[in-house]
Formats: structure tokens, C-alpha cells, sequence
């Protein structure tokens, strides 16, 4: 057995080493305190308590690792190697290879989403937390006529898109009367069309449209450097 082997513990996590965990993950993705307490499903303060290394009940730990995707929702209850400082380094840095930071920038008017769909050819625009069903038609049936909007808004008089700016801010306040805020934010790639080795990428600006609890929206969020988008 090697001397990093030796020093590595096999052994459930104490409540100090738990919150930093939490506090590690939760901040890779970018998150706030009431962002994954919105997420888990527990409530601000239980996250606040486990971040400050007190007792997290077992539900309560089920809940969190459902929150970070794992597929064990149990690993958190389980014995399992500690990982050293340098692999929790290595773990940060992979992170940040794949992910990019984006600027949420609030989203508020039909018109101001109107002139996004008019310059972002693609977009990625999805919640970024579990919507009551209400909520969910709702940013589903914006999101649709966003889409729609800017497959034809060349056809549109500049008199003409004042009703377009009416109607997407209408869907925009009934959001927020349903308690989600929108984010955005603009983010030029490199888009490769088929399989061929030989084609050049075309540099295209594709637009991040997020749904967050209204009132807990954060500063920035993470998003992984290459994905779907919608054309």
C-alpha cells in the first residue's frame, strides 16, 4: 500500500465534512442557498444548518444527493473513500473545463425578448428548477411563441411587432404572477453542421433563456460548454 492509499479513509461523512461538500457542489453549479433548497425541496434554513456542519437527517441527505443528479440517492448515508484536497482540485478543474459561467441578466419586457429572437438564432431555454405544472405551460407556451416569433420576424412591420412586444410581455407577467422570474444571457459558439471532418464551423449567438423562483435569482449560472440547442 502507497502513502496516498494509507491516508485515504473508508467511512461515513461527519456533519463538518458533509457541509463541505454541499457548499462545494452547490457552488460548481453555480447555485444559491434558496436555489437548492428550491431544488431539493427542503427549506433554507435546513441548508443553512447543514452548511454549517450541524446534523443532516437521512431524508435530509437523500434529498440534497437527488438534488446533485447522483444516481445513488443513498451515497450520502453510505461509507465511501474520502477523497484527498488534491482530488477534490482535480474534481473543481474538471468542472470548470466543461461548464462556462454565463452572466444572468434579468429578463422583464416582450420587447426585450422580442429584440433577442431577432439576433440569437438558436436558443437553450429551459427551467432552471422543478415548475409546478401551471408554471411549466406557461413558460412552455412562452417559449414556443418565441420560437415562432423569430422563425418569421422578418416578415413583421416594425408597426406589427408592438402586438408581438404585448404578447410576450403578457406571458412574461404571468409568470411572475405564478412566482418565476426569467434570466438570460448571450453566448457566442461555433456550430459544425454534419459529419463532415472537413466543414468549417459557423460562429453563431445563441441565447440562454432560464426560469428561477422569483425573488431567488442568482447573479450567474452554469451551463456545460458544448449541448443541445434549439434551432
Amino acid at each position: 500500500m502507497n502513502a496516498t492509499e494509507d491516508t485515504k479513509q473508508t467511512r461515513l461523512l461527519t456533519p463538518a465534512e458533509l457541509a463541505v461538500y454541499i457548499r462545494m457542489f452547490r457552488e460548481m453549479r453555480q447555485w444559491s442557498q434558496e436555489q437548492l433548497a428550491e431544488i431539493s425541496g427542503l427549506n433554507v434554513r435546513t441548508i443553512q444548518r447543514v452548511e454549517r456542519g450541524l446534523s443532516a437527517s437521512l431524508d435530509t441527505r437523500r434529498a440534497l444527493a437527488s438534488a446533485f443528479e447522483f444516481e445513488d440517492i443513498d451515497i450520502l448515508n453510505k461509507s465511501f473513500t474520502i477523497p484527498s484536497e488534491d482530488e477534490l482540485k482535480l474534481s473543481k478543474e474538471k468542472f470548470d473545463r466543461e461548464h462556462v459561467t454565463l452572466t444572468a441578466i434579468p429578463l422583464t419586457t416582450g420587447k426585450q425578448l422580442a429584440k433577442l429572437a431577432e439576433i440569437c438564432p438558436m436558443d437553450l431555454s429551459e427551467p432552471g428548477f422543478e415548475l409546478p405544472r401551471e408554471a411549466d405551460e406557461a413558460f412552455a407556451t412562452l417559449v414556443d411563441y418565441f420560437r415562432e416569433y423569430r422563425d418569421c420576424a422578418d416578415d413583421y412591420t416594425e408597426t406589427q411587432k408592438f402586438e408581438v412586444y404585448d404578447e410576450m410581455q403578457s406571458h412574461i407577467d404571468s409568470l411572475k404572477t405564478l412566482g418565476v422570474s426569467l434570466r438570460y444571457a448571450e453566448r457566442k459558439m461555433q456550430v459544425k453542421w454534419g459529419s463532415d471532418p472537413d466543414s468549417k464551423p459557423m460562429h453563431v449567438n445563441v441565447l440562454y433563456m432560464i426560469a428561477f423562483p422569483l425573488g431567488k435569482e442568482p447573479e450567474q449560472f452554469a451551463t456545460p460548454k458544448s449541448g443541445g440547442i434549439r434551432l
